[in-house]
Formats: C-alpha cells, sequence, structure tokens
C-alpha cells in the first residue's frame, strides 16, 4: 500500500483569507521544473511575503499530531468566524443575465474546467518523452491509497435532503433501556415504532415545505398568505374601511437574494429549451455561470460578512439571515448540479450531433495529441509555475475564479506522496484548438477538418496530460481541477479619500485577497486531496460543491464564438430609425435638424445604436456651431468611439465634462484608465456626488444657432457601450425640448460643482425624486379608480424590491387599479394573492436580447403619464444613485411604450408568468400552439418600418 501525504501543519497568511494548512509535500521543491520560466511574472507563486502587508512570514509548519490517516470530518456545521466575508460594505448584486464590464470581460469568462469524470488520462514521462498511463482523479489508482472518491461527508457537501447528522434512530438501534425489554410486550414496542415513522413523516413533510419556502423566497406559504390577507379583509369589514385601508399581512414579500435565483433558474431553463439553436443553448450555460459566479463575490459574501460580525438583520420577507443563507446553499447546490447534467447529458452530446466535439486527453489520435504537445511546448509550459506545499513552502494564494490543478505526485526515493499546485494559465483558450505547427486558433477561426469536424480540448486536460514534465523525477499519482470564489465587494472610504481614483485603486488591489465563500471540486476528489482544500481555504462545508467536469462552464462562450450561423440565432441587422437616414441615402444625417423637427424614440438593438447614438455624438464633436458636451459614462467598451468623439472634441477647444462613474461594478480598472486618458486630453473628468453612484445615462450638446443657443439632448435607459448596445435591449429620448435641456443643465451642475437643491420640468431624479414621484402617481390612479375613472398602471424594469413602492402596488390591486409589470430579474412582490395582488400580472421575458429598459406608465384618466430612464425599483437605485426619468410628451411614443408593456404582458406572448406558487414558463397556448416571441416581433417590425419609410 502507498503512504498517503502526511498532513502536519503549515504557515498561513491570514490577510489572503487561507485557513492553516493540515498538508506538507516535503521534497517537491528538489524535483520541480528548473525551467526559468516557471518563475514568470504575472503568474501566482508561493511567496514568503504577505500580499497585503509585505512583510515577511517567518512561522515554519509544525507536525499535527494523530493519525495522518484519519479523514476529517466533513460534515461539520457552519463556522461563522471561517466564513466571514471580510470587512466590505453590503453590495448589490447587478443582476443582468450577461451584463459586463464593458470590454467583454465577463468575471470567471477564463478559467478551465474539470476534464473527464470517468478516463484514465495519459502522461508524458519526463525522460523518455514517451506517454504512458497514470492514475488520476477520475480513476482512483487505490481507495485505500487517494480516498474512496466522495464518501466522506458527501451527503451534507451536496445538499442532501437527508443529512446523516439528522437521519432518525432505526426502530433497530434503539437501545434496550430505553425501549424497554419487557419480555413480550410487543404492542408498547409497535406503539414506539409507529411512533417513530410518525416522526420521519413528519420530518419530511416539513423538509418538502422547508423546500417550498425556499422556491417562494419567504417563511410564509402561499395558503397562509392568503388566509392572512381574508383576515385582513375580514377586520376591515367588521371596522368598515375598505379593502385599501387594511392592514397589509406579514409575508407578502419574496426575498431578494432567492428570487435573484429563481431569475438565473430560468436563465438555466433557456439552456434547456430544446428548440433553441444549440450554441445559443451553450451561450446561456455559459451565462449562467458568469451570473452565479457574481452573485457569490458580492451578495453571498456580503452576507457572510454581516452573519460573521452580527450586522445581519431580518430580511423584508421575514427570513432571519441563516435561513437566507441555508436557502442560497441549497438552491445553488440543486441548480449548479442541474447546470452540470444539462451541459453533460443534453448540450455536450448535441454539440458533438453538429460535428463540435469537447474531448478528453485520451480520446484524441496520436497526431491530434502531437499538435498539442507542441502547443503545450511552446504556449503552456513558459508559463507554469508549480508550487510545492511542505514546511519552506506555504499553501498558495488562490486567486478567485482560477481554475486550478491540486496535483498529487511521489517520491521514489522515500515512497511519500506530496503535494503541489498548478495554476491552469487565465489568458490562454479556455478550450484549445491547434493547428498542425502547435498553434491556437481564434475562436472564430476554428476550422472543420476533413472528417467534417471543430475539436477542442480543455486546456486543464492538456497540462493535465504534461505533469511529468513539470515534475521530473516524481511519479504523478493523481490530479484533480478545483476552483474557488471569493469575496470581491469592495469599501472605499470616500469621505476620507483625499482622490477617489487613488483610493480605488489600492481597494482594488485589496480585493484580489477577499475570503473564499465557494469552492468547485472535480466529484471524484479524493477525501484527502479535498480535506487540504477546506481546510487551507477557510471555507465552510456546505460551500463546497462537488461536480462532474469539467468544472468553469463560463468558458462555453469560446465555443459560442464559432462561425456556425446555422446553430445560433439568424443574423439581425440592427437598422436606421426613420428620420435620421433617408432610405438608400449616401447623404449624412444632420442630427441636430431632424431632432429640431420632432423628438426620436430610439428602441436598441432593433434601431442601430452606431448610427443613432454614436453617430449623435460624433457630429457634435466635429460640429463648428457645438460650443460644449456633457457626458455621463458607467460602462463603455475598450475600444469606444464615444471616448475618441470626446477627445476630438477637447482637443477642438470645445468644453467638455465627462462624469466618470468609477464605481461600477467590474468595469472599476477599466473606467479609472479611460478617465485619466480624457484628463490627459484637455476633458474635464469628474465623478460625480460623494457616496452615490452616477448611474444616469446623460448626454447633452450645447449648440450656437442663428436663434441663440439650443441645448440637444439624449436620455437613455442603457450604457453608452457599442458593444453591449447590440445584445441589450434599451430605450433613447433624442430632444432639444427647452425644458429637458433646462433639466439636464440643472443636473449636470448639480453633478460637477454645488447645486443641491434643483426643481425639475420633465425629470424625476434619484435619490429625491423618484420613489416619491413614482408612488404619487399610484396613489392618483388609486384615487381615480375610486371616482369611476379610468386607472391602469404598466411598468417594465430589471428588478422590483422597494419595499414602499410594492406596497403602494399592493394598495393599488385592492382598489382594483389593474397592474403589469414586466420585470426581468429579482421581483420581491407575491403576485395572485387573492385580496392582496389578485389584479397584478407579472410577467418575465429572456431571449436572445438582454431586457434592460425601463418604462413607467400610468393611465392618469386617459392623459398617460410615462416615463422611461435608468432607475430600477430597488433601494441602491432608489437611495443610493443618482438616477434620471425623463416623461415623455409626444402621445405616438406614448403609444408606442404602453404597448410594447401591453404585448409584453399578454398571454400571447412567450414568458414566464409570476403565479402565487412561484414561477412558470408559457411557450405554448391551451391549444398547443407556439406563442409569439416579443423580440422575434419587434424585430420584424423594426425591418417593416424602415421598408415603409415610418
Amino acid at each position: 500500500m502507498n503512504e498517503e501525504p502526511t498532513l502536519p501543519e503549515t504557515s498561513t497568511d491570514s490577510t489572503a483569507g487561507n485557513a492553516p494548512s493540515e498538508w506538507t509535500a516535503t521534497d517537491v521543491v528538489d524535483h520541480a521544473s528548473s525551467d526559468p520560466a516557471d518563475q514568470s511574472p504575472g503568474t501566482d507563486s508561493a511567496s514568503d511575503v504577505d500580499p497585503a502587508s509585505g512583510q515577511e512570514r517567518h512561522e515554519l509548519p509544525q507536525p499535527v499530531e494523530g493519525d495522518v490517516n484519519a479523514v476529517g470530518d466533513l460534515a461539520g456545521g457552519y463556522d461563522a468566524d471561517a466564513s466571514a466575508a471580510g470587512d466590505t460594505t453590503e453590495g448589490q448584486a447587478d443582476t443582468n443575465a450577461v451584463e459586463t464590464n464593458g470590454e467583454g470581460d465577463v468575471p470567471g469568462t477564463t478559467g478551465g474546467d474539470g476534464g473527464s469524470s470517468s478516463a484514465d488520462g495519459e502522461r508524458v514521462d519526463g525522460a523518455a518523452g514517451e506517454p504512458r498511463e497514470i492514475h488520476t482523479a477520475r480513476e482512483p489508482h487505490d481507495a485505500n491509497e487517494v480516498g474512496a472518491a466522495g464518501e466522506v461527508g458527501k451527503n451534507d457537501v451536496v445538499g442532501n435532503d437527508t443529512p446523516a447528522d439528522d437521519a432518525p434512530e432505526s426502530p433497530g438501534d434503539v437501545d434496550e433501556q430505553e425501549t424497554g425489554d419487557l419480555g413480550g410486550e410487543d404492542e408498547e414496542e409497535d406503539d414506539d415504532e409507529d411512533i417513530i415513522v410518525v416522526d420521519e413523516e413528519e420530518r419530511l413533510a416539513e423538509r418538502a415545505r422547508a423546500k417550498a419556502r425556499m422556491r417562494l423566497g419567504s417563511p410564509v406559504s402561499t395558503t397562509s398568505l392568503v388566509e392572512m390577507a381574508k383576515q385582513a379583509r375580514d377586520e376591515a369589514k367588521k371596522a368598515s374601511r375598505s379593502l385599501d385601508q387594511s392592514t397589509l399581512p406579514d409575508g407578502r414579500f419574496a426575498d431578494r437574494e432567492l428570487s435573484w435565483l429563481a431569475f438565473n433558474e430560468r436563465v438555466l431553463e433557456q439552456a434547456e429549451e430544446q428548440s433553441l439553436q444549440i450554441l445559443e443553448r451553450a451561450w446561456f450555460l455559459a451565462i449562467f455561470a458568469s451570473n452565479l459566479d457574481e452573485f457569490y463575490m458580492v451578495r453571498v459574501a456580503g452576507l457572510k460578512r454581516r452573519i460573521a460580525t452580527g450586522m445581519a438583520v431580518t430580511a423584508a420577507s421575514g427570513m432571519t439571515p441563516r435561513q437566507v443563507l441555508d436557502g442560497i446553499t441549497e438552491r445553488t447546490h440543486e441548480l449548479m448540479a442541474r447546470h452540470a447534467k444539462v451541459f453533460a447529458e443534453d448540450v455536450q452530446p448535441k454539440l458533438a450531433r453538429e460535428g463540435i466535439d469537447i474531448l478528453h486527453w485520451h480520446d484524441l489520435r496520436e497526431g491530434e495529441r502531437d499538435r498539442l504537445r507542441k502547443f503545450f511546448k511552446k504556449q503552456i509550459f513558459p508559463v507554469l509555475t508549480p508550487l510545492a506545499v511542505d514546511p519552506a513552502h506555504p499553501f498558495p494564494y488562490i486567486s478567485g475564479l482560477s481554475l486550478n490543478l491540486a496535483v498529487v505526485v511521489r517520491n521514489p526515493r522515500t515512497g511519500k506522496n506530496l503535494f503541489a499546485r498548478v495554476k491552469v494559465p487565465p489568458l490562454l483558450p479556455r478550450f484549445i484548438a491547434v493547428d498542425s505547427e502547435g498553434r491556437a486558433y481564434r475562436p472564430e477561426d476554428v476550422p472543420i477538418d476533413a472528417e467534417g469536424r471543430t475539436k477542442y480540448v480543455p486546456l486543464e486536460e492538456v497540462i493535465g496530460a504534461h505533469l511529468e514534465q513539470l515534475f521530473p523525477g516524481m511519479e504523478v499519482v493523481e490530479y484533480y481541477t478545483f476552483r474557488v470564489t471569493r469575496n470581491e465587494d469592495m469599501e472605499v472610504e470616500e469621505d476620507d479619500a483625499e482622490n477617489l481614483l487613488t483610493a480605488l485603486e489600492r481597494e482594488l488591489m485589496r480585493r484580489r485577497f477577499g475570503p473564499a465563500v465557494r469552492l468547485e471540486v472535480e466529484e471524484g476528489i479524493s477525501d484527502y486531496v479535498l480535506q487540504l482544500l477546506v481546510r487551507e481555504l477557510g471555507i465552510r462545508q456546505e460551500d463546497v460543491y462537488r461536480l462532474p467536469a469539467p468544472l468553469d462552464l463560463t468558458g462555453l462562450n469560446v465555443i459560442h464564438d464559432l462561425d456556425r450561423p446555422n446553430l445560433k440565432y439568424p443574423k439581425y441587422v440592427p437598422v436606421t430609425p426613420f428620420g435620421l437616414a433617408e432610405v438608400e441615402s449616401a447623404k449624412p444625417t444632420d442630427f441636430f435638424e431632424a431632432i429640431r423637427s420632432h423628438d426620436i424614440l430610439l428602441h436598441h438593438p432593433y434601431d442601430a445604436f452606431s448610427t443613432s447614438v454614436q453617430q449623435f455624438i460624433a457630429q457634435a464633436a466635429s460640429d463648428p456651431k457645438v460650443l460644449a458636451i456633457k457626458q455621463t459614462l458607467y460602462r463603455t467598451s475598450g475600444d469606444s468611439p464615444i471616448i475618441d468623439s470626446l477627445i476630438q472634441a477637447a482637443q477642438a477647444g470645445k468644453q467638455v465634462l465627462a462624469l466618470v462613474e468609477i464605481k461600477a461594478r467590474f468595469d472599476e480598472q477599466a473606467n479609472i484608465e479611460w478617465a485619466r486618458k480624457l484628463e490627459h486630453a484637455g476633458v474635464h473628468v469628474v465623478y460625480g456626488i460623494v457616496g452615490l453612484k452616477t448611474h444616469c445615462k446623460l448626454c447633452l450638446v450645447v449648440r450656437l444657432e442663428e436663434d441663440g443657443l439650443r441645448r440637444y439632448c439624449h436620455i437613455g435607459t442603457g450604457n453608452y457601450n457599442p458593444k453591449t448596445a447590440r445584445g441589450y435591449e434599451d430605450l433613447g429620448l433624442l430632444t432639444c425640448d427647452r425644458d429637458v435641456g433646462q433639466d439636464l443643465t440643472r443636473l449636470f451642475n448639480q453633478l460637477s460643482g454645488y447645486a443641491p437643491r434643483n426643481k425639475y420640468h420633465r425629470l424625476l431624479v434619484a435619490p429625491t425624486g423618484i420613489r416619491s414621484g413614482l408612488i404619487k402617481r399610484i396613489e392618483r390612479e388609486i384615487a381615480n379608480k375610486k371616482k369611476g375613472k379610468d386607472a391602469w398602471i404598466k411598468l417594465k424594469t430589471n428588478s422590483l424590491v422597494d419595499e414602499k413602492t410594492i406596497d403602494a402596488l399592493y394598495r393599488a390591486s385592492q382598489a382594483g387599479v389593474p397592474v403589469d409589470i414586466q420585470v426581468r430579474g429579482i421581483c420581491a412582490l407575491r403576485a395572485g394573492i387573492p385580496g392582496l395582488s389578485d389584479n397584478i400580472r407579472v410577467r418575465s421575458i429572456l431571449g436572445r436580447f438582454l431586457e434592460h429598459s425601463r418604462i413607467y406608465a400610468f393611465c392618469n384618466d386617459g392623459d398617460s403619464d410615462v416615463f422611461i430612464g435608468s432607475a430600477d425599483l430597488m433601494h441602491r437605485n432608489l437611495d443610493r444613485r443618482i438616477e434620471a426619468l425623463v416623461k415623455i410628451t409626444d402621445p405616438a411614443m406614448i403609444d408606442t411604450l404602453v404597448e410594447l408593456v401591453d404585448v409584453a404582458c399578454a398571454d400571447t406572448t412567450r414568458s414566464w408568468h409570476l403565479e402565487p406558487d412561484g414561477w412558470v414558463r408559457h411557450t405554448k397556448s391551451p391549444k398547443g400552439r407556439r406563442l409569439q416571441d416579443i423580440q422575434d416581433l419587434l424585430m420584424r417590425q423594426a425591418r417593416s418600418h424602415v421598408a415603409a419609410g415610418k
């Protein structure tokens, strides 16, 4: 029998979020690769210097007492101190399905996967260079040597419904002294058995009720909420009060975190949609994974920190912080397992059916392996740095969302098993396809071979097949892939910061070392390696996710980039809105003349961003009559023509103000770089108001004309980002209306100077005016309904969380006002509850475009009051951000916007319906006919309008 890796303590760096180590791996360093490139800059290394303080570490590891072969208890409870998420402030997760930073750099899109879950891999012997079989994580060499995969603590780790610690004793296990051996009193024994059975049935029933509550996101069941609403109605009737004056019942709010998980489940259901093109299904799998990464980095990390520090309070849903965390954990285990299954059993086989293979090393022919050996030698080996774990080398820092190999090697001189870690280079392609010379193809250029197939290999399997080159003279016993998610929320004390840019840069450096909040491992990982990772990373057992390889399916976006149009959505070319360009005319558009003639409503991506907003700003930059341009920038692309236009305008002597929100999550570094580039070009760069994010989407152009100065404005719902504008559904208004121009001038003055008190004509501005303005209009609809006047409310938003707004909508429903809501993400409102929300209809739409626009429309007794803008109905938008909604006055535009919500909420449109017991997808009519896709409808309408010259 081979010796297990020993388990002494090692030094630890608490700043990096690593718990005390239990392993050693002596002698590994003596046999590691001596190639100088292994120590290349930019790779993780096991330094003896604390990364946060810069101080040297001098502790040496000490042996652990006790049996080194004993496997630790992997079913332990939650330790609040061990799972604290640092001292960052509570973050707000961005709930956009695919919203990334402007570079398209979704957190977690690089990394790796876990390779095969069943087959042996081949390794290249360091001496002879010939492949030989060795045993890997996929098939342990000896159960006693590497541990029976997944046996210890398995139930608790994967969120099994019947954890071992909670299992009731069976009748045969009951102590005789407790039951009493009464010599033939079988009736009493039967009674005890009946009690046990009843207890078990009740336990299972309560478990089912708890799971239902997790799905609802509320500790109050639908049945209980209906009864509470009925009781409130009865009490109001007895007191001769109207229904809308009754007490609103507890449990009327769904938990925002669990509602977010329900949203991501809808993303997963898109990936499960059999009628969808297969590369798009792969893309939705990548989106699901990326969304979940960000949710854990921000929302879960913040919740854990508050629990650990005692700052957590009961949520508006009535759920305690621990209940919310347990619900998140259970739902995440369920969804991640389902996500992996959809890929392995459905999407991957269908990709193969279309000639797109994601292969394991052992599936490759010798010629294909030769190509990858060349690629490994030229492109991978020079940037790899194997890091040993022994008394002289503490457990290395594991960066967030990186894919890693946990490698067990054996020293042939001593027979000892030793541990090392190899990081999968994040800058190399996630899935590898190479030409005959060993050069990697760009994702869109991967060819079809002579057999009509396109072949990829996960990057970590290529590395795993060559591990003996990293450890010459050692025997590679096994390896496993693993991935860590860390707390990456930030805290910047703006009031005390002399320079916000400098303070934010320091915080970005600190964010890299946030505590671990989730650990993903291959489901076949040995107990010994898992024990090492859990202890070193300080992770609680409930946050370990055993998954079939490959891990990190965010990398499927590489596959989606293939040039296979027949496997994707049909191509759509956005149109130039009529009025901004004549049909088949090469004459440049005069935007100022067009806007003077009438307001222009833009609907992206059906209307092209490049020939509308982007061209408007470019023309303003080059027009000699333009005196000033003022612009907000929240997220923009790396090669942004918007930035170029602002620089051109400044260099031409115009007054240019750019309000750059450098705190846009995960875009902070990019926005800092653009801010400095703009400053160097002479643009006046400001960062808004201390303590508030500037999220509004505004552009103001001041132009000198014959009759004096005229202000041209753009107000939108989406970012000034040409790349995301092709995939995000957004609205924008181009106008030279005098009132709007004055409003934007006042708002920009407030953002760049000192103007705390402002009144606006057509704008609602947060944090002071949007919530109150919307609730005022809801209450007006209630009053009109009571007077017998026409009343309705139609809303389109990304998320609905604000309790005051939701309560106002409940009151409207109780008064009989019909309320239609289209919400993409979180919805804390519980729809369809008799006496509370039975007049509220909630729909959610996900598709090829990310629904991102916001519309707030009110009947107003036939004189419709309609707003569009940047604000969602969340605390962060209404209280902690600068947001702007603009009132639409053109009757045709009002009709268009109201119709958008009507069509989205219609029963004839494909969507998810929020019902009393949760979200239900509707894709077919009662007669079995496919319901219409609103995005397909809008694409057809955009084309037809251009063709008809409308």
